[in-house]
């Protein structure tokens, strides 16, 4: 019998027609299923789909006073829709160029490996002629730009800067975790198809490691007897950090050895740490006084450094903030001191439970996807930098040692993601978004990106497809089944761009003359080439699942570094000295104040021990969500159930909220100068006071409040963030550096799906 299955970035399902309504359960191979997924087909006919191309009113009248996100939309037939957007194309790239095209496409439209919608857009851009393109990513842009200068590739992988999960099970004595939300595990880049991050962490604690979780909130730490909390004010753990390693070299307690083998610059830092350079000494008074937790506290770390085998995990979070490299590099530099780095289960790591796939000890299922070719046009942007791209008033953007050149965007052409989700200060970002002259956004349902774009392309949803779902770190291929029919008149991505490709002269040349379903065929055969023992497509695609290894069977499992800790002559590292650099002469010449040439603390843009606390003196942090994935699925199931009023709720300091008169189920306004936003309270004691925590994803609703102010109504955290960057190094993402203050409110009225869209 078929088996019917389904793939997302967040697990696999099955359709469950035992359900009152037709629904999806996790498949009984994961441990550990997202619960949220299950409400997924709850977007098939959701009020929010597309049913039809949509063109802007304004911009199909050629009415430049018309202005994105605010203005009505009319339904057209496809060959309209398409013969638009081949023109606009066409015209670009003859008039300006085709680095006058952004493909932004950044997101998590589907975890297939065919149906992904990235791939599909520069597969067709780059037979067009090419783009202007972005690198890195929000998640991890600050490390993906840094690491390399410190660390070398592929050490400087999301994926590769970790030990696997076994390791830790069988030889970590101490895992101190600075950030750990084990519901971000949930989801994947890739597919999941087991949830094993708990059991691992479990398996450890059970055998004795001790667990010490660095977080301002003590909720984040998992229900163990070996498991502890320090509280830290947010973006001061490089402070804590660095005084560990002040520490260690005080008390003696440095593997000189390994730090003259391992690494270059270790004179310089710890001529820093002991106030050589500066005259303070980097120890536990001084990180106290920035990370406001007792001497007494900090000790309990240093304790803990104590044990044989530490590991260092930092989660992907604490890069995305002011001076986001420094406390990776202190990381580093605290494991070298401590003699960590190669030894099994110990040294440091980047991003375990971040997500899924880090740390799995299975075989890596890498193949070719679909090959969007060669961009023939060389500009790009780090990815968070897109308000300065279409800013008519920014040329030029400092970034890794050059200066970039901007180009005169004039198209911009989106499909799959959401901008107005993941970007920083939203405000900003909808006034420079007004200067393209044509914005052309694939998507399935009313987001505020297609609400912001002039021609919008009705996309299926993965349901309502058949794709070949893959992690690259996993051990598992299945074939996901369309158990959906399209949407209204809604294509794949594919369709989409082929029938683009067929108007611009590139039909054949796109498709290949093949199906979708040969594709599928062809990307199989291409994992079957690299890996023995898999079934033909068929047995797949009756199955639904294939598992390479068992899991006593996985030949995968890694100690960060090892050989290189061995044996650094034989194997050096990808660096201008092919060892680890814990000062770094390549950094020395960017000569940027933001970024020093060695493990420093960098006082944030914003925090609370900063002038701008003052006046909004509590910290915003902003997580990914637990009940949904980034901004998908917050229209149904559980992540509609949690808000309050149809708002996303934040969390207040018990302490905070009485001195502020709110009450869990309060409307409340959260503030500072660049925006606000409308929240449901709750209220706890596990935070620190002086920490908000509003996870990211509300859908932006901007309007106005009960007073007439501009106010986003929804709860999007990105109304309030600042635009602006880790360093200059890196620009990446700083959305975890945001001050606010907060106030009890009326309500105004709460968003809907009919805002600012009439057909």
């Amino acid at each position: 019998m078929t088996r019917h299955l389904f793939g997302t970035h967040f697990g696999l399902y099955e359709t469950d027609d035992s359900a009152a309504s037709p629904g999806l359960r996790g498949i009984e191979e994961d441990p550990n299923p997202t619960a949220f997924g299950r409400h997924y087909l709850a977007l098939s006919e959701h009020a929010h789909r597309i049913a039809r191309p949509m063109i802007r009113r304004g911009w199909l009248a050629g009415d430049e006073r018309s202005r994105r996100g605010s203005d009505r939309y009319v339904a057209v037939d496809w060959e309209t829709a398409l013969s638009h957007v081949a023109a606009e194309l066409t015209r670009v790239s003859q008039t300006h160029g085709n680095r006058a095209i952004y493909a932004g496409s950044y997101g998590w439209a589907s975890a297939g490996r065919f149906h992904h919608a990235q791939s599909q857009l520069k597969r067709l851009l780059n037979l067009a002629g090419g783009y202007t393109d972005s690198r890195h990513s929000y998640s991890y842009g600050t490390a993906g730009a840094f690491l390399p200068h410190v660390l070398g590739m592929p050490y400087a992988g999301t994926n590769a800067c970790a030990p696997s999960w076994d390791q830790v099970a069988a030889h970590t004595d101490c895992l101190i975790a600075f950030g750990l939300r084990l519901t971000n595990a949930q989801c994947d880049p890739g597919g999941v198809a087991r949830h094993t991050v708990e059991q691992w962490l479990g398996r450890a604690l059970d055998r004795g490691m001790r667990l010490v979780v660095v977080s301002p909130d003590a909720g984040d730490v998992p229900r163990h007897p070996n498991a502890e909390h320090i509280a830290l004010r947010p973006n001061t753990d490089t402070a804590l950090l660095l005084a560990c390693a002040h520490r260690a070299v005080a008390t003696g307690r440095v593997d000189h050895e390994a730090l003259a083998r391992q690494t270059v610059g270790h004179e310089r830092f710890i001529g820093y740490l002991v106030g050589d350079t500066d005259g303070q000494a980097k120890d536990a008074a001084w990180a106290s006084t920035i990370t406001g937790a007792s001497i007494t506290t900090l000790e309990r770390v240093f304790d803990a450094l104590d044990m044989d085998t530490v590991l260092l995990n930092l989660g992907w979070s604490l890069q995305r903030a002011s001076a986001g490299e420094q406390p990776y590099w202190a990381a580093i530099a605290l494991a070298a001191i401590r003699g960590q780095i190669g030894r099994p289960g110990g040294g440091f790591a980047f991003g375990l439970g971040s997500v899924n796939s880090v740390g799995q000890p299975v075989r890596h299922l890498r193949a070719p996807g679909v090959n969007q070719g060669t961009n023939p046009v060389g500009e790009f942007i780090p990815v968070a930098a897109i308000a300065e791209l279409l800013d008519p008033n920014v040329e030029t953007l400092e970034y890794n040692g050059q200066t970039l050149v901007l180009p005169d965007i004039r198209l911009v052409y989106w499909a799959g993601g959401n901008p107005f989700h993941h970007h920083q200060d939203l405000n900003r970002l909808q006034d420079v978004w007004q200067h393209p002259e044509t914005v052309v956004v694939h998507e399935p349902v009313w987001s505020a990106t297609a609400r912001h774009a002039d021609i919008v392309l009705p996309t299926t949803l993965p349901f309502e497809r058949n794709d070949l779902v893959v992690s690259s770190q996993d051990r598992s291929i299945a074939y996901s089944r369309a158990v959906r029919p399209p949407f209204g008149q809604a294509r794949d991505d594919h369709d989409i761009c082929a029938g683009l490709a067929q108007r611009l002269g590139q039909g054949r040349a796109f498709t290949g003359d093949r199906t979708k379903s040969e594709w599928l065929a062809d990307l199989y055969a291409g994992y079957c080439e690299r890996f023995d023992g898999l079934p033909s497509f068929e047995t797949l695609k009756t199955e639904g699942l294939f598992t390479l290894d068992a899991e006593d069977e996985a030949p995968a499992t890694t100690t960060l570094l090892a050989a290189y800790a061995e044996d650094p002559e034989r194997y050096p590292l990808e660096t201008p000295s092919g060892r680890i650099e814990l000062y770094s002469a390549t950094i020395a010449a960017f000569d940027y104040a933001d970024c020093p040439p060695h493990p420093a603390w960098v006082e944030p843009t914003e925090w609370l021990g900063g002038n701008t606390a003052r006046t909004y003196p509590l910290h915003l942090l902003s997580p990914q969500p637990a009940n949904r994935l980034h901004s998908q699925l917050d229209s149904v199931g559980d992540s509609q159930a949690a808000k309050i009023d149809g708002r996303e709720v934040a969390t207040f300091a018990a302490a905070d909220a009485t001195a502020r008169g709110i009450a869990a189920g309060d409307t409340v306004r959260l503030f500072n100068d660049r925006g606000a936003c409308l929240v449901g309270a709750a209220v706890c004691d596990t935070l620190m006071p002086g920490v908000v925590i509003l996870p990211t994803g509300a859908w932006f609703a901007p309007g106005k409040d009960v007073r007439g102010r501009a106010i986003e109504r929804a709860g999007n955290p990105n109304a309030v963030t600042g635009d602006f960057r880790a360093s200059r190094l890196s620009q990446g993402s700083a959305a975890n550096s945001c001050l606010v203050e907060a106030e009890r409110t009326d309500s105004a009225h709460a968003p809907t799906v009919e805002d600012g869209i009439h057909e």
